[in-house]
Parts: C-alpha cells; structure tokens; sequence
C-alpha cells in the first residue's frame, strides 16, 4: 500500500538523511537547497514534534486509512472505566487493557475484542512516539503487522486500539519462568512471519525501518501467527541515493546493532541485526543480554557467534527445553542464517527478502531428529536383593539394558 512520508502528511515531519562519501554531498548548491527544503527548517521541525499538530490535521491526514477516532468516554466504556480486571499489562509505552468494541461503538466496526493502550505522560515515551505510531499503522497494512483500528487524541489523552493478540508476546512465551516451552515448528513459524513483516517494511514503496525489533514487540495470535507491534521508534527509510539515515542512537540493548550504536547512522541492515538477534533467542531460548550469567555468556551474540557455523558444537546453543525435539539440517541452516544477520559488517547481512527465502523452506524438514536417547531406570530391589517385579532381571543387567536405548525416561545428550 502507498504511504506518504512525514513530509507530505505534515509539511515538517522528515528523517535527516545522508549520503556516503563528503563529495556526494558537496555536489551543486541547488542540491543543497532542495535537500534544506524537503526536510523543512528546524523551527518547523519543533512545532511538529512538541505536539503544534491538531486533532483536526491528524484526523485529515488519515482520511482513507480506516481508522476510527475514539473519544475518551468510548474508551472508558469498551474497557469498563479502565478496571484492573482489563488490565494485560504494561511497557514503555504505558498500560494496556483489553476491552470489546462492535457496530454500536462505532458504525461499521465489527464486533471484536481489542486491546488498548495509554499513554503513560509520566513514562519513557511521549507524544512523538503517539504520533509515528499513529502515521506509520495508520497507513501500512500487511498480515504480520499488528492491525491498528483507532485512536483517542483528546485534551491531553493519548491512546491507541489494536486488535487483541490472544497469545500476547513472543518474549512471555520465550522467558517466562512457568510458560510451556515453545515446540521447534512453532518457533520456525515465528521466525518466519516477523521476517515477513520486516520484508514489508523493508521493500515498501516508501521503506521504512523499523529499529525496535525485539521479542516484546512480535505478538501472537491465537495460531502463533506473529504480527510487528509498537512502531513508536520507526523511521521512513533514506531517499533517493543517500545510504542512512541520521538519528539520535534509541532502542533495547542487546539488539540495537553495534554501527548504529557508534554513529547514529540507521539502515534497514540495523533491522536485520535486530532480527538475527531474536532468532538466536529463539533457538536458544536465551535473552539477548543475561547479567545473570558468567561474564563471557551474558552477550547472547558474543557467545554463540563462534558455535553458530560448526555443526558438531551447535549443540550447546541449542534450547534444552527443546530436550532434542528438532530437525538438525533445519536448525543448522536457521543458525547459519542468524550469523549472517549478526556480522558486524553491515554489507554482509542479507536482505529480509532473503531471509524469508531461507526460513521458510526448512519448515518441511523433518529429518531424524537430534537426540533425545533413551534411558532405563534400573528395576528397584526389594529388601532380599532380588528385582522387584516377578522374573525380572537384576539391578545390573537392567543397567546394561539401559545403555543399548530400551524405553523409558527421555534424557539430553551431553554436549
């Protein structure tokens, strides 16, 4: 779907762009000046991001994007007053509650359960966030991009409706002490249809970069279809020949990539390392950074680079809650695409294109799986040494049976 850039829907919205080398931008003063006019002047910059934009001008700039301005009171309803009893949770952004919207709340609005979302004024995020999050969901539309149904910008409240995600985020499924681990395939699919949504972003008519890729922001549906949330720190990607766009360095660490970390210069290969990031999470089932950990293991990236190419230790990478229930040619092939993402040169990353071109083939793999072997308990004696159970053997042939993978408990090689 086109999308007009900052500029074009507020005459004062515009990334800082740059070309590579110092004569690429001392080309012509005529140059120079069409670039200062694009992006517009520093005082209309201000206006624009302190807020200076109108219910009335947003309202005007989403016409024919389908979304629905709430009011307040609407929002207070749908959410029961905002009762803790609707509460799912909360990040940077504030908290969020679920609530029930339908043809009596709005015309022509289906009825759905939604989740919405408030604007903490006190929190780490603010008004311009509100806002490119409004622009970009209110104008993009792809099946692994989180739905945006509406918005509520009244007096000082700020809001946001989503469509309700059932499953909730990747990183509760992944991190949280009494989830159920998540199956090899389901994980796949996972990596798969956040590539997706990153693809998108990536080769849209106007590219956009995303930069805040972490398992926090990829929710779940009910069939752990994965949808791209929370777009308060997305960009519109460089224009016409430059290759970055300037910015002040913003993220989660762990996932920000190491160049735009030391110069602010942001492209959508900064994206890709954000990606290869979580799919290390995902095989791994470690965070991007554990301060719990020894030293040497706290850098989720750091450690496994060196396992991540070598067949033989890929092993010790590998999440144990999988207990060995996954394709080893797929679980290769996933790491050997997660260390291209991570390489410290930018250049070397591929494009999401190709990383969906990667995954998505390894779903059908279903070669023997790695491990688990087998073990048999040794039958209890009883208190005159013989076995337990009538006319079984003895604790030592048991123990010998064992070794030649009879069934019982399921056991982890060792690596």
């Amino acid at each position: 779907m086109a999308r007009p850039g900052w500029g074009s829907l507020f005459g004062c919205f515009g990334s800082t762009s740059h070309g590579g080398s110092k004569s690429s931008r001392k080309k012509t003063k005529t140059k120079a000046k069409t670039k200062k006019k694009k992006k517009g002047s520093k005082q209309q910059q201000k206006v624009a991001l302190s807020g200076m934009v109108s219910p009335e001008d947003l309202s005007l700039s989403l016409v024919g994007s389908n979304l629905h301005a709430f009011t307040i009171a609407e929002l207070r309803a749908i959410t029961r007053d905002f009762s803790m009893t609707n509460f799912i949770g909360e990040g940077g952004f504030g908290p969020v509650y679920k609530g029930n919207v339908d043809d009596k709340t709005k015309p022509g609005l289906r009825a759905q359960p939604v989740a919405v979302k408030l604007l903490d004024l006190e929190g780490g995020q603010g008004h311009t966030e509100w806002l490119t999050e409004v622009i970009f969901l209110g104008q993009l539309r792809h099946p692994n991009l989180v739905k945006l149904i509406g918005y509520c910008y009244e007096d000082e409240h700020r809001l946001l409706v989503y469509e309700f995600m059932t499953r909730g985020s990747l990183e509760k499924h992944l991190f949280k002490k009494y989830a159920a681990s998540l199956p090899w395939s389901t994980r796949l699919k996972i990596a798969i249809g956040a590539a997706k949504g990153l693809a998108f972003l990536h080769e849209a008519e106007k590219p956009v970069i995303y930069r805040d890729f972490k398992t926090s922001n990829i929710l779940l549906d009910s069939d752990y279809k994965a949808k791209l949330s929370d777009f308060g720190l997305a960009k519109d990607g460089p224009e016409d020949d430059e290759t970055h766009v300037s910015t002040r360095v913003m993220g989660t660490q762990g996932y920000a990539a190491p160049e735009y970390i030391m110069t602010g210069h942001l492209t959508a290969k900064s994206d890709v390392y954000g990606f290869g990031v979580v799919l290390l999470e995902l095989l791994s089932g470690r965070r991007s950074v554990d301060k719990s950990r020894p030293p040497r293991e706290q850098s989720l990236v750091e450690w496994a680079r060196p396992y991540l190419t070598d067949a033989r230790r890929l092993d010790r990478v590998m999440d144990p809650n999988l207990a060995g229930q996954y394709s080893g040619r797929a679980a290769h092939k996933a790491a050997a695409v997660a260390h291209q993402c991570v390489s410290l040169n930018p250049k070397s990353r591929p494009h999401m294109s190709a990383v969906v071109e990667a995954l998505e083939p390894l779903l059908a793999l279903d070669d023997c799986l790695v491990g688990p072997f087998v073990y048999v308990a040794p039958p209890e004696e009883d208190k005159d040494g013989d076995a337990g159970n009538k006319g079984g053997s003895s604790g030592r042939r048991g123990r010998r049976r064992s070794r030649d993978g009879a069934a019982a408990a399921v056991v982890r090689p060792e690596s």
